[in-house]
């Protein structure tokens, strides 16, 4: 939970990384972000979240007319890697259990994994995991047979794959939205 002290320097951050990166909002204005944020301060703890775990949050349009703060890091934020996608996977792993998996953590932040199709509109805002690769939301019935999505860039591409929900890596964390 982000501290009132905490605040403003939060905030000062997310309008610093606003005004930079115009291609990811364009026509808004920050007052106008400002006033959605006054109007939900119960965002501020998952901002804050997102932020401190390297996530480098900042505004999107994900699907055409919502806004919603996205992790925009350059790549999978560093405070979220090595996780398992879900708890099923991660009570699943016999050995050398992870920390924890991606789906839960998310969750925990009040946010969202990004699914495949947001993420592939993030990555026309930007080039993302070029080094790492990002867990994606998994659609139920491909999560039943075990899989889980991920996905990353390589060769001046986007690909989404799929992986066993209970591997993980170094490289591999998650991105997550909320909404504004």
């Amino acid at each position: 939970m982000a501290l009132p002290e905490d605040e403003d320097a939060l905030l000062g951050t997310l309008q610093t990384r606003f005004g930079k990166h115009p291609q990811r909002h364009p026509g808004l204005a920050w007052a106008e972000v400002a006033q959605r944020l006054q109007a939900r301060p119960a965002l501020l703890p998952t901002l804050h979240q997102m932020e401190a775990s390297g996530g480098e949050p900042d505004v999107l349009c994900l699907d055409g007319e919502a806004l919603v703060f996205c992790d925009c890091a350059p790549e999978s934020p560093a405070g979220r890697r090595s996780l398992c996608y879900d708890r099923a996977a991660l009570d699943g792993r016999k050995e050398h259990p992870p920390a924890g998996s991606a789906l839960e953590q998310a969750q925990a932040m009040g946010a969202t994994l990004l699914d495949e199709a947001q993420y592939r509109v993030l990555q026309q805002l930007g080039e993302f995991d070029r080094k790492t690769s990002s867990w994606l939301l998994t659609p139920p019935e491909l999560r039943a047979q075990g899989g889980a999505l991920f996905g990353d860039r390589r060769y001046g591409r986007v690909f989404s794959y799929h992986n066993g929900a209970a591997s993980y890596y170094a490289a591999r964390g998650f991105r997550v939205w909320v909404g504004l």
